[in-house]
């Protein structure tokens, strides 16, 4: 297992330096924000020099491209945005593939309108997730999707599912605990119910604020925020010990969402406190 980030709050610095940075501070890995003219890694252009320039800049380093990220809504109600944003989705997964990286991120896709969550997964995801992960299995690439609660992927019956209705197996996780955790959901149960779609995981934390909660009901924000690994609640030696046991043995990717943190800071210590589990 390796430690790695999400380069989405270098956003505005060169690639080259977030290597530079990742690898002068022990990261192993980067999950790299890629789009088509936008990005870190601009997937277009991979695909034009067959990713040579990248491949030179990550060599010697010990640092590694864990997967390229794309998040979007690939269930667009607009079909004209939506099949951009797919054929965008399409040119990432053909980059990973000359990159020689198994992964690619993104999100499940929102409610569409006048359909909730389950509606949604059942009569719409199957069109656009179906065709989509059979392209990336051709490449011998995996479609890993975060967690965010606010997507289609929420409880876990939202999770089985899904699954259910697109049983790919390249189909799976970009798996966050932080996202379960102020839901009440048992983090470490849905490791283990849902190992075999784990190709990914983010390593971000909550913290609960108990008092605001008793004050302010579990229906309102403001009583969590997301924080860097270490500073919440999240049991990460059980949970490190977890996705162990299950055989995951790939990135814990720090996404740093911690306004208490600058930038480097907060990355740095996230990185000090995974490192006494892995």
């Amino acid at each position: 297992m390796l430690i790695g980030f999400l380069t989405a709050p270098f956003r505005d610095v060169a690639f080259k330096d977030v290597v530079k940075f990742a690898a002068e501070n022990g990261f192993g890995g980067l999950e790299v924000v890629t789009g088509v003219g936008h990005g870190h890694v601009d997937a277009s252009q991979v695909l034009e020099d067959k990713g040579r320039s990248i491949k030179r800049l990550l060599k010697g380093t010990g640092v590694q491209i864990t997967s390229l990220a794309r998040y979007g809504n690939p269930l667009e109600p607009d079909l004209q945005k939506r099949e951009a944003f797919l054929n965008e989705l399409r040119i990432v997964i053909d980059a990973a593939q000359v990159l020689e990286v198994s992964v690619v991120c993104t999100l499940s896709g929102f409610p569409l309108p006048g359909k909730n969550k389950i509606e949604t997964i059942e009569q719409d995801a199957p069109s656009v997730f179906i065709p989509l992960c059979e392209y990336a299995e051709k490449r011998n690439v995996k479609i890993a999707l975060e967690n965010w609660f606010a997507t289609n992927l929420q409880g876990m019956h939202h999770f089985e599912r899904l699954f259910e209705v697109v049983p790919n197996p390249n189909f799976g996780l970009n798996f966050d605990p932080s996202h379960l955790v102020h839901q009440d959901i048992d983090y470490i149960a849905a490791v283990e119910r849902f190992a075999d779609r784990i190709f990914h995981t983010h390593a971000k934390d909550t913290q609960i604020y108990e008092h605001k909660r008793r004050w302010l009901g579990n229906y309102e924000s403001g009583w969590w925020r997301y924080v860097i690994p270490g500073y919440g609640v999240i049991d990460w030696g059980r949970y490190i010990g977890t996705l162990r046991r299950i055989g995951y043995d790939g990135v814990l990717s720090i996404e740093h969402e911690d306004e208490a943190f600058p930038r480097e800071l907060g990355f740095i210590k996230g990185k000090e406190y995974l490192s006494l589990f892995v």
